[in-house]
C-alpha cells in the first residue's frame, strides 16, 4: 500500500497545482476586484488605485500567485480583504458546520442508496420496483432548491415537526442539533442517493446472474442469504468509487443547500466572498474543497482495492 500511495501522490499534487492555477485565473477574470468592493460604488479612480496598491493587486499576476502559494506552504493564509478578519479563522469557523452537513448527507446517501439498490434489484413486487424507479428519477430531476422548499413546506410548515432553517452545534445539544440537521442533509443527499442506488441495483442484478449465485440458489441457500452474503458484497466495489465521487458532489452542493436552510457553513462564506470579490477567502476555500475531493478519491481507491482482492496495490 505504501508504494501505491507514493505512486499516486505526484498525480494528486499535480491536480492541486493545476486547480490552484485555474482558481486564481478564473477569479481574476470575473469583473470587479476587492479594491472596488472596499471603495464602494461612488469612489473615484485614485481611491481605488490606492486600495489596489495597498492590497498588492497592482503587482504582476505571477507575483500575486507566488505570494498566495507561499502563504499556503507556510500556513499563513493572510487577512480577508473585504469580509474582515483572518482568512484561516473564517474558514475554520465554517468548516465544522459544513463537515457536519456533509457527513449527515453522506449517511443519508448510504442508507437511502442501499435501500434503493436492494429494493430495485431484489424485490419481486412490480410496484416496489416502479416506486424505486420513480423515486430515483425524481431525486435526480428535481433541483435541490425546489427539493429544499418542498421539504420545508412539508415538515416545517404543514407538519411542524422540524425547524425550517438554522443550526445548533452538535456537541452543545445533540437532540436539537439533529432536528436542525435532518432537512438540509436529506435535501443534499437525495440526488447522490439516487445515483448510488442505481449503480448498486445494476451491480446486484449482474451478481445475481453469475454462476456461483445460481449454484448457491440451486443448492438450497435462502434468497436473503444469497443477496446479502454473495450478491451485495460483489456489487460493492464499483459503488464505492461512485460514492467517493458523490462525496465531492456533496461538498459542492452544500453551498446551495446552506443558502436555502440558512446553514452557517462554508457555503455562506463562499457566497459572501464571491459577491465581495474577496480573493483570499474564495481562493483558499475553493482549493480546500479540491484538496478534500482529491483525498477522498485517494481513500476511495484504497477501499476499492481492499474490497476487491483482484486489485493489486502495485
Amino acid at each position: 500500500m505504501r508504494s501505491y500511495l507514493l505512486k499516486r501522490l505526484p498525480s494528486a499534487l499535480l491536480v492541486l497545482v493545476l486547480a490552484s492555477v485555474l482558481i486564481f485565473a478564473i477569479l481574476r477574470l470575473i469583473p470587479g476586484d476587492p479594491a472596488s468592493a472596499l471603495a464602494g460604488p461612488d469612489a473615484d479612480a485614485a481611491t481605488v488605485a490606492a486600495l489596489r496598491e495597498r492590497l498588492g493587486l497592482d503587482e504582476p499576476l505571477l507575483v500575486q500567485y507566488g505570494a498566495w502559494l507561499g502563504g499556503l506552504v507556510t500556513g499563513d493564509l493572510g487577512p480577508s480583504y473585504v469580509i474582515g478578519g483572518d482568512t484561516a479563522d473564517l474558514i475554520t469557523g465554517g468548516l465544522g458546520a459544513t463537515a457536519e452537513l456533509t457527513l449527515g448527507a453522506l449517511l443519508f446517501t448510504v442508507v437511502l442508496g442501499t435501500a434503493f439498490g436492494v429494493l430495485g434489484a431484489a424485490s419481486r413486487s412490480g410496484w416496489v420496483r416502479t416506486a424505486v424507479r420513480v423515486a430515483t428519477t425524481g431525486a435526480l430531476a428535481v433541483p435541490p432548491f425546489v427539493t429544499g422548499v418542498l421539504l420545508v413546506l412539508l415538515f416545517a410548515v404543514a407538519v411542524r415537526a422540524l425547524p425550517a432553517g438554522g443550526r445548533v452545534p452538535l456537541l452543545e445539544a445533540p437532540d436539537l442539533a439533529v432536528q436542525y440537521l435532518l432537512l438540509p442533509s436529506l435535501c443534499l443527499a437525495l440526488p447522490s442517493a439516487a445515483v448510488v442506488g442505481r449503480y448498486l441495483k445494476d451491480g446486484i442484478e449482474r451478481a445475481l446472474g453469475e454462476d456461483y449465485v445460481r449454484t448457491a440458489t440451486a443448492g438450497g441457500v435462502a434468497p436473503r442469504r444469497v443477496l446479502w452474503r454473495h450478491a451485495l458484497p460483489n456489487a460493492l466495489p464499483p459503488v464505492v468509487t461512485v460514492l467517493g465521487m458523490q462525496t465531492g458532489q456533496l461538498l459542492g452542493g452544500a453551498v446551495l443547500v446552506e443558502a436555502i436552510f440558512a446553514w452557517p457553513g462554508l457555503g455562506q462564506l463562499a457566497e459572501q466572498g464571491l459577491i465581495r470579490r474577496d480573493y483570499p477567502v474564495v481562493q483558499d476555500l475553493l482549493l480546500l474543497l479540491v484538496t478534500v475531493f482529491v483525498l477522498v478519491q485517494l481513500l476511495t481507491d484504497l477501499v476499492y482495492a481492499w474490497l476487491d482482492p483482484r486489485i493489486r496495490w502495485e
